[in-house]
């Protein structure tokens, strides 16, 4: 591919929020570029008022505003298939971030393809993770396709220099930004609210209470214990209580659940793929409650060495998504192969949540449970376990580390 020049540049698509950085952006790109910016803006659940990013846009001139509901497809095609995973990244962190890009990326790349543009643009900067999983995802989909990521280029490095450049071009700039900005650096979507910058760039300093913004306290959480029952079909939840939900429904109500009881939140130092380690806090509530409810189903619905092979390729799949290899061949093949094995996961799951905790209480499958209380009950079997069987087991499993033993013995002499 022939290197573009920045006059070839006529028509970028721009992932705008309508906060600060992604105003000047837009404003940016038109003086720099001398380009047409077409904005798209993604409603991911982050529960924040769009329509200010619409207006802020038109007031800039531009033409082509894209403001999508993609809450039931982040939800459908992206939370839910990795957490029939059960991923989990670095042993604690359910990716909420990061898989929230690869779907913001697709539909970069389809408005690229509607609008007849030259590029996109995103708002990540150099340090961080979001820069490769934007961009792995666009050339995954769209080889040749232009990437424009100011933060690499200008020279606007400081929360000063971004105010000073939104005041000259008259960009509206909220009065939190200018008394010193918001106080942590936060990213929201259905599956959960994170929190970077300022006092947490300090590992060893406990989060300041009235950071979280989803859960309250578990200290504060109610006296009394909830139950509530969780179906699965395939692998994914259907029903709460017995009721039927569309994906993005589920998770929202797991997450009033799980807020209301002072569950999922977790304070992380996570490595990021560029190779620095950064601490962040997080409050996953559904996500945590999904991550339990899935495991304990597929406990009685799973066979033994493909829940145990499983568990051996996730931390690879969790690998996969946090560096911003979602649509990657080899993601896809793990997909395939997780996918299958969740045609037994049905039944049904009763959790107990309480001050922070999710507690499984009962499971059930009616059509595909593996567990059998005539094999496995302390009272009499009827005949159904030969515990004689065990013996022959036992030495089978024993012979290598009985030669071993006796090879040690003769050379102990």
């Amino acid at each position: 591919m022939e290197r573009m020049l920045m006059s070839d540049v006529k028509k970028v698509v721009l992932a705008y929020s309508g906060g600060l950085d992604t105003s000047v952006i837009l404003k940016w790109l038109q003086d720099t570029y001398q380009c047409e910016v077409v904005t798209f803006t993604a409603d991911i659940g982050q529960g924040e008022e769009l329509e200010p990013a619409r207006e802020k846009a038109r007031k800039f001139g531009v033409s082509e505003i894209f403001i999508d509901d993609l809450r039931e497809e982040f939800v459908r095609d992206f939370v839910f298939p990795m957490f029939r995973a059960n991923t989990v990244y670095e042993g604690e962190y359910l990716l909420g971030t990061s898989i929230a890009r690869p779907l913001i990326a697709k539909r970069l790349i389809e408005i690229v393809n509607l609008t007849g543009a030259d590029a996109i643009s995103h708002g990540a900067t150099g340090k961080g993770n979001d820069q490769v999983r934007f961009e792995l995802g666009a050339y995954a989909l769209k080889p040749d396709v232009r990437i424009i990521a100011p933060w690499r280029e200008w020279d606007l490095t400081s929360r000063e220099k971004l105010l000073a450049y939104a005041e000259k071009h008259g960009i509206p700039v909220e009065m939190k930004h200018r008394s010193g900005g918001s106080p942590y650096s936060m990213d929201a979507n259905l599956l959960h609210i994170s929190y970077e910058g300022r006092a947490l760039e300090d590992p060893a300093v406990e989060p300041e209470a009235d950071m979280w913004r989803w859960t309250v306290a578990p200290e504060q959480a109610p006296d009394a214990a909830e139950y509530l029952e969780l179906e699965f079909r395939h692998g994914d939840i259907c029903a709460i209580n017995g009721k039927t939900m569309s994906p993005a429904t589920v998770l929202t109500e797991l997450n009033r659940l799980g807020g209301k009881h002072g569950i999922g939140r977790l304070d992380l130092v996570e490595n990021r793929y560029v190779g620095m380690k950064s601490r962040g806090c997080y409050e996953t509530p559904g996500g945590t409650i999904m991550l339990k409810a899935h495991r304990a189903i597929e406990s009685i619905t799973l066979d033994r060495e493909v829940a145990h092979l499983k568990d051996e390729l996730m931390p690879r799949y969790a690998s996969l998504i946090y560096n911003g290899y979602w649509w990657s061949p080899e993601r896809r093949m793990l997909q395939t192969m997780i996918d299958a094995s969740q045609a037994t996961v049905n039944g049904m799951v009763r959790l107990k949540l309480y001050k922070g905790n999710v507690m499984v209480v009962g499971r059930e499958s009616a059509t595909d449970s593996l567990f059998d209380p005539a094999i496995s009950t302390f009272e009499d079997d009827a005949g159904a376990y030969h515990q004689a069987d065990a013996a022959g087991f036992i030495k089978l499993h024993a012979l290598r580390m009985r030669i071993a033993a006796r090879l040690a013995a003769k050379k102990g002499k």
